[in-house]
This record gives structure tokens, C-alpha cells and sequence, in this order.
């Protein structure tokens, strides 16, 4: 692997370890800290996704304009600037206004992290992705595991140490990224690619496929936000509670040899969707009786082991039905569907945990997670039935 994805897989790690440091603890600070509803700390983390969107479309479109090095030092510089202001004022209303900025500093960063990555290393092809996704989610299982431990001392070291790890980062990208060459039109968006498609029923297809994962996403993000929560009510520490995703990172790293394995007897991406749907039905009803840490954990593994078959398998199939130059258009609607699902679920979540309690929201989850079995199932039936006509002709 080229020096210079080297030096973007450990920017991107870093980056994440200092944001894992905060948002698995979101909703227990705005809960527990601060002392407002789950309904509440479902409309912060929204703000905070939605800022992010609007970030990953304007880092996509400065990415073409000025570049991908100064785009991401504006990114940062943003995130790092919000952050300090969190460190310094955290009561709720500093806190909302800092942590949208947050989100839309970070969207900015990374659209141009990806393409970075993709331009150092053509002939790497996926590799470059690879390389950065995993690095993604090493941060995720470093910043988690540390993250409970500083809050279990001070939620205020965790805005400063969540601080100083961007301006880590600030300095790897300041004197690491200068000179990496970066071509502007292998970076798109939905806005650039958003003209006529022709290819209709692919696009159906997808958007039904799309249905299914918006509401697998709603039922994830319920791990960082209600569930969070749910467990600070069972006396479950921070530093336990944030060891869940700990385990979540460290799987997907060092589990990939194995999964793809599994992949290998797996008959179709559609098949390995609903399995992994499956897996997550199964991991919600372990979760719904848990009382102890161990419940919770066992629940993790096995949300965890149906993320790896679900999460990049939707992509793929994006990719397969895409006609030719309308890729970066169908993975854009693949990216705001999930963004889509982490915006939804959170105020969702707290709003039935607030007026209806855990347990309907488990049953909910169940509910639409086999909705989401069906909507799979039937997302290239008209597809089929162009492809039997076009033989019979």
C-alpha cells in the first residue's frame, strides 16, 4: 500500500477514535447530564445527522473546487473549533448548537478522505476502501473502549480528549496530505449525478431495496442512542457500555477473514441480506430480555456479525445496477439512505421509549426488521420479469 493511504488510513483512525470518544455517550449525556428526554436526545442526534449530510454534499462539491487537501483542513478546522467551544460550554443549548457543527465539520472531512484515497491508489482498486473502512472501524473500537473509561471520571475530559485528538489529525493532514494528487471528477454526488437516468426499473429496484436498509439503519442506531440510555437505567457502567462497541470495532477488523468465507456459501447478495436481517431480529430479542452486561454483549456480537453481511452487500448491489456513469448517483441514494435511518431513528426510538417504554420499542424493531425481510425479497422481481420477457422476444 502507497505511503500516502498510509497516511490517510491512520488520519481517518485517528479521526474516528476522537469522535468515538463522544457519540456512543450522546444520549446518556443529553439524558442523564443533562437531565432531558429520550424524545429530546433523539431531535439532537437528528440535527447532528443532518448537518452531517449537508457536510458530506458541500465536502463532496469543494472537493471538485478547490481540492481534497483543503478541503479536508476546512473540515477540521470547523470540528476542531466546535469542539472547543463544547469543551468550554456544555449546557444544553451550547451543546446542541456545537454538536451540529460537529456533524457538519466531520460530513465535510470525509467524502474528500474517500477520494483521496481512491486517486493515491488507482490501480489499488477497492484495497484503498478497504483499507480505509477498517481503519474506520478501528477507531471506532479504540475511541469507544477510552471514551467510557475518561466519562467514567469526567464527561468534561471527554469534550477535551475528543479535542485533542483532531488536533492530532489536524497535523497529520496538515503535513501528510499537501501533496497527494487528486482528480476532482473521480469525486461525485447525488446533486452532480442527479440528471435523467433512463434505466427506471433499476432505479426501483434499488429504492425498494433501499426501503429495507433505511429501516435496518433505524433499528442499528438505536444501539447509540436508546439502548444507551436503557442500560445507564440498569446500572451498567460507561466504561462497560462503551466496551460493547469496543467489541462491535474489533470484530468487524478482525473477523473479515472469516466472514468472507461465510460469503463465499452464501448463493446471492439477497440471500446474505436477509440472513444477516435474520441475525439482527435474533441479536434485538436477545437485547429486549437483557438484564446484565453479558445479555447486552452476546446481543453486540450478534448485531455485529449481521452489520459484515447486510452493510456491504447494499452497495454492491447499488453498483451492479447502476448503468454505466450513474454510479456516484445510486451510491448516493445507498449513502442518504443510511444517513436517512441514522436521522430517523434516534427520535423515533425516544419517542416510544418516552410514552409506550423498551418493550414496545423491541417489538417495533422486530416488526419493521421483517418488513425489511420482504422488501428485499421482492426489490428485483420486476427486473426478473424484463429479463424472461427479453428472452421470450
Amino acid at each position: 500500500m502507497p505511503r500516502v493511504v498510509w497516511l490517510l488510513v491512520i488520519g481517518m483512525a485517528v479521526n474516528v477514535t476522537g469522535s468515538s470518544f463522544l457519540w456512543p455517550l450522546n444520549t446518556i449525556y443529553i439524558h442523564d447530564h443533562l437531565g432531558k428526554s429520550l424524545s429530546v436526545a433523539g431531535i439532537v442526534l437528528m440535527l447532528n445527522a443532518g448537518a452531517s449530510v449537508v457536510g458530506n454534499l458541500i465536502g463532496g462539491t469543494l472537493f471538485d473546487k478547490i481540492g481534497g487537501f483543503k478541503s479536508v483542513l476546512l473540515g477540521i478546522g470547523i470540528t476542531v473549533s466546535a469542539l472547543m467551544g463544547l469543551s468550554l460550554w456544555n449546557d444544553f443549548l451550547p451543546y446542541v448548537i456545537f454538536l451540529t457543527i460537529v456533524g457538519f465539520g466531520s460530513g465535510i472531512v470525509f467524502p474528500s478522505m474517500y477520494a483521496m484515497a481512491g486517486s493515491a491508489w488507482k490501480e489499488g482498486g477497492r484495497k484503498a476502501f478497504n483499507a480505509i473502512y477498517v481503519a474506520q472501524n478501528l477507531g471506532v473500537a479504540i475511541g469507544s473502549a477510552l471514551g467510557g473509561i475518561v466519562a467514567s471520571f469526567s464527561f468534561d475530559l471527554i469534550f477535551a480528549a475528543n479535542t485533542l485528538m483532531y488536533i492530532i489529525f489536524l497535523c497529520i493532514a496538515v503535513f501528510g496530505y499537501r501533496g497527494i494528487s487528486a482528480s476532482a471528477s473521480s469525486q461525485t454526488s447525488v446533486i452532480a449525478e442527479s440528471g435523467a437516468v433512463k434505466s427506471h426499473t433499476k432505479l426501483y429496484a434499488l429504492l425498494t431495496l433501499c426501503i429495507g436498509y433505511l429501516l435496518c439503519w433505524v433499528g442499528y442506531v438505536q444501539w447509540q442512542s436508546t439502548i444507551s440510555a436503557y442500560t445507564q437505567e440498569l446500572n451498567i457502567s460507561l466504561s462497560h457500555y462503551s466496551l460493547l462497541w469496543t467489541v462491535n470495532g474489533a470484530l468487524i477488523v478482525l473477523g473479515q477473514p472469516i466472514v468472507n468465507q461465510l460469503v463465499k456459501r452464501i448463493s446471492s447478495l439477497k440471500l446474505q441480506i436477509n440472513i444477516g436481517i435474520v441475525i439482527f431480529i435474533v441479536s434485538f430479542g436477545v437485547a429486549a430480555g437483557a438484564q446484565e452486561f453479558s445479555a447486552f454483549m452476546a446481543a453486540m456480537v450478534i448485531l455485529t456479525i449481521g452489520e459484515m453481511l447486510i452493510w456491504p452487500a447494499v452497495p454492491t448491489i447499488a453498483n451492479s445496477l447502476a448503468p454505466k456513469g450513474r454510479e456516484g448517483f445510486y451510491q448516493g441514494i445507498v449513502n442518504s439512505t443510511a444517513t436517512g435511518g441514522r436521522m430517523i431513528g434516534p427520535l423515533l426510538g425516544g419517542l416510544l421509549v418516552d410514552f409506550y417504554g423498551i418493550s414496545m420499542l423491541f417489538i417495533l424493531l422486530i416488526v419493521l426488521l421483517v418488513v425489511s425481510i420482504f422488501t428485499t425479497l421482492i426489490y428485483d422481481r420486476k427486473l426478473k420479469e424484463n429479463k424472461q420477457l427479453a428472452h421470450a422476444s
